[in-house]
Order: structure tokens, then sequence, then C-alpha cells
């Protein structure tokens, strides 16, 4: 019985214990801190949704007005507009304006943003559209010209 005391090779359960709880604990730490980045960013894209009130074509400027609006509970930046004839082919547009110039949609519908598209359009012919804000799912979609 003597011989057995004396040879203690290995951690005691009360270490063995300890160390399984900050094993444990350390663990709980991580995938809290990733579930939380993960629900803030999936979040913030779900907060902008965007749709189209109307749009405008005007043949004397060769201009195509769409009116967004923002009905998310974030505010949104537009980043870019693409316009074509093929919606799997939407060239980027250059000759865009916006009003208000900051390219923002407030959001819960508070504001209206006017982006005018310098654009040369054929009458009955069918154009896709597609507005992307920085953050958040594009607007995506298609109007036949007047």
């Amino acid at each position: 019985m003597k011989r057995m005391l004396k040879s203690k090779k290995g951690i005691s359960p009360i270490l063995a214990t300890l160390l399984l709880i900050v094993i444990a604990v350390a663990a709980v730490i991580v995938t809290y801190a990733w579930v939380m980045t993960f629900t803030s960013s999936a979040g913030s894209q779900a907060g902008v949704i965007l749709s189209k009130d109307s749009v405008a074509w005007n043949s004397t400027a060769g201009t195509i007005t769409l009116y967004i609006r923002n009905t998310g509970t974030s505010d949104a930046t537009i980043d870019a507009v693409y316009v074509g004839t093929s919606s799997t082919n939407l060239p980027k547009q250059s000759s865009v304006t916006y009003d208000p110039t900051s390219k923002l949609v407030e959001k819960d519908g508070g504001s209206l943003l006017t982006i005018t598209i310098t654009y040369s359009w054929t009458s009955k012919t069918t154009y896709y559209f597609k507005v992307a804000p920085q953050v958040g799912s594009p607007l995506e979609f298609h109007e036949e010209a007047p």
C-alpha cells in the first residue's frame, strides 16, 4: 500500500476537472464570438431592401430615370447601376446622375432616390436593370421601353 502512494504518475482528478472546465469555457467564448460576428453581418445585409417605384423614359434627352426606394431597416448607399438588353450581360453604366448626390436611400421608405442614366434606348425593347447597393442584395428588374 505504501508503494502505491509513493508513485504519483499523472495529474490529480481536481486538476483534470479544472483543465476540462477551462477548455470548455474557451470553446464557448470562441463559438460565441463567431456567431455574433456572423449574425451582425447577416443582419446588416438583410436590412437593405431596394424596390422600384417607377421608370421614366425620355426619348428627347436619351435618358432613363429610375425611382428607387428602400423599405428595409438600414440606410443604403448605391454603388453601381447596370443596364443592358440581356439579363446575363449587364454593363456598368458610367453616365449616371443621382438625386440626392450622396446616393443614399434612407431606410423604411423614408426617401426616394432618383437615378438618371444617359442611355441610347430603342422603343419596344426590353431592358434589364441592376441597382447594386454597397451592402445587401441588388435590385434586379426588367422593363420594356415605350
